[in-house]
């Protein structure tokens, strides 16, 4: 069975930084297209980061590019989403997907497999 498990989010002032992770089992990512998604309440689920070993330079949505990154310790099969200079309107539902795909994808649709959600909340 493919397994995601999403750890790391919690409560941090305006300008702050936390480090969410991604672990998986049951798959290889490398084998999949990887993403980052979060969900701000009332909104669409919005895709902040997608890879694909198939391919180049990884995404990053305007919103976190140049705040955002994304790490992989393949040792361990877990991505982290490292974030930097947080802003009340980074806060909502961070999750972790795969998408059994030959490149990388941003659109829900696409993916397959979800991790649960951890909650990221920036005071301003």
């Amino acid at each position: 069975d493919v397994q995601l498990q999403a750890f790391g989010g919690g409560l941090v002032q305006a300008g702050g930084s936390l480090r969410l992770s991604c672990t998986a089992s049951g798959i290889t990512f490398d084998d999949y297209a990887i993403g980052w998604f979060r969900q701000a309440t009332g909104k669409e689920r919005e895709g902040i980061y997608c890879t694909h070993s198939n391919d180049g330079d990884p995404y990053y949505a305007d919103s976190v590019k140049g705040r955002f990154t994304v790490s992989r310790d393949k040792a361990k099969n877990t991505l982290y989403l490292h974030m930097n200079n947080l802003k009340p309107e980074d806060t909502g539902v961070y999750c972790c997907g795969v998408a059994p795909a030959y490149h990388a994808a941003i659109k829900v649709q696409d993916y397959e497999y979800w991790g649960q959600g951890t909650q990221v909340t920036v005071s301003s």
